[in-house]
């Protein structure tokens, strides 16, 4: 074989390799809980301002993102950004510790709720992540969301979304952007993180959809104390 020929082979192996090596990316969009703005059933004001991410229901509580992955061996944080836009009061970005795998976390202010989901189906569109989360309230109650789905791209990505009923509020948004859904949910419901740490186990490890589920059940019926098969009605049978 000519010397550029196998130049030209190694240059393509090397591409190939480069392509190969791209991790997973996964994107978290948090809505604040917000007792003056969102159509929620009131919490505690400390947990339920929706301006103040630290004491936040969905963030900086016990059970909110912030606390749940700062717990967390598995996921390492890398970077943390305070107020990088108005509307976000926290961006932190975490690496998994075994799998090529980089997920960014949003904390955005609860009166902007509506924008934050307007982020998240953006994003499905685009294809910027291998996966898109959504935790918070279900803003879709309150207010429809405009969903631009100009040329969103038949490229593969999926979707968890952690709030209630989200089933039924986003499937028709979903099948719009060809977004696959691999956990939502079918009744009132607390989206505590410690259910999106638990699918996504699951999700890396190229687990079904009903494996999903059930990782999330286990982890919903620990924390509610609750039976398994109780809690697995909570979430979509998605297959």
């Amino acid at each position: 074989m000519k010397l550029w020929s196998i130049a030209i082979c190694l240059c393509a192996f090397a591409c190939v390799g480069d392509a190969a090596a791209e991790p997973k990316r996964i994107h978290v969009f948090v809505a604040l809980a917000d007792n003056a703005s969102q159509g929620i059933a009131p919490v505690p004001a400390k947990i339920g301002n929706g301006d103040d991410a630290e004491e936040n229901l969905y963030w900086g509580n016990s059970e909110g993102f912030k606390a749940i992955f700062g717990r967390s061996k598995t996921w390492k944080l890398e970077k943390a950004e305070a107020n990088p836009v108005p509307e976000i009061l926290d961006r932190r970005t975490y690496r998994h510790a075994s799998k090529d795998c980089i997920l960014i976390a949003e904390a955005w202010r609860g009166k902007n709720i509506h924008q934050c989901l307007e982020a998240f189906f953006t994003n499905l569109r685009d294809r910027k992540s291998d996966l898109t989360a959504f935790i918070g309230h279900n803003g879709l109650m309150d207010d429809p969301v405009a969903v631009s789905i100009l040329d969103a791209s038949t490229k593969p990505t999926d979707a968890i979304i952690l709030c209630c009923l989200s089933g039924s509020y986003f499937k028709p948004h979903l099948e719009a952007l060809k977004a696959r859904p691999v956990l939502t949910t079918e009744q009132l419901m607390y989206p505590g993180s410690f259910l999106l740490r638990d699918a996504l186990d699951v999700w890396l490890r190229n687990g079904t959809r009903p494996d999903i589920r059930l990782a999330a059940a286990k982890a919903y019926a620990a924390n509610q104390s609750i039976s398994v098969k109780a809690a697995a009605g909570v979430f979509s049978k998605l297959e």
